[in-house]
């Protein structure tokens, strides 16, 4: 790898170990194995290099959770089955993938700060949806986007939350199961609210 490389990969090496506002330049460069200089021959800055590696780290993150969601899909399931079985993947990826939650939670605090990665965030959340509303309800977005995104942001709105839950106390965030049981529940509630 070049230094260019190397410094990528050793800002996101950093960010999951000490977070965005934890890592230094110094930090940087001696994961990377390279000098304090590199980082300004190649990023100009330490923030500019840092939300680099930060958006390619939550990139793979959202390729590695969208073959999780995708495996086992079983296409006899019934809509409650896939629900369920989705959220189990979810809330087993919590594990793994911890360090990047944690950072985007202490990003989004901070997200008036720093203006740049606003932008990223809000195409991250976009696709988030589009792709949550195709995995749980197999909408096509190209078909009907408004009801894409709307299904998207409810599951979406349900994974941030489970995340902080997670994140606090992960033996007491609820289980896919409960999920369900909980979801299941308001459907009956709504239903029998229209008779």
């Amino acid at each position: 790898m070049g230094n260019r490389e190397d410094l990528l990969a050793g800002a996101k090496r950093c960010l999951i170990e000490k977070g965005y506002t934890g890592t230094t330049a110094r930090d940087v460069a001696t994961a990377a194995g390279t000098s304090l200089a590199a980082i300004g021959y190649h990023f100009r800055t330490t923030k500019a290099l840092l939300n680099e590696a930060l958006i390619e780290a939550m990139a793979e993150w959202g390729e590695e959770l969208g073959r999780a969601l995708a495996e086992d899909a079983d296409a006899t399931a019934t809509p409650e089955q896939r629900f369920e079985a989705t959220w189990e993947r979810i809330i087993e990826s919590f594990a793994r993938l911890r360090p990047l939650w944690a950072i985007q939670f202490e990003l989004i605090a901070q997200m008036d700060r720093l203006p740049e990665l606003r932008a990223a965030f809000a195409t991250a959340n976009h696709q988030a949806r589009i792709g949550l509303a195709e995995v749980f309800h197999r909408v096509d977005p190209a078909a009907d986007e408004p009801t894409a995104l709307a299904l998207g942001a409810f599951h979406q709105a349900l994974l941030g939350g489970l995340a902080a839950q997670y994140l606090v106390d992960p033996e007491a965030a609820p289980s896919a199961a409960e999920l369900t049981r909980a979801l299941r529940i308001v459907a009956d509630e709504f239903r029998a609210g229209q008779g």
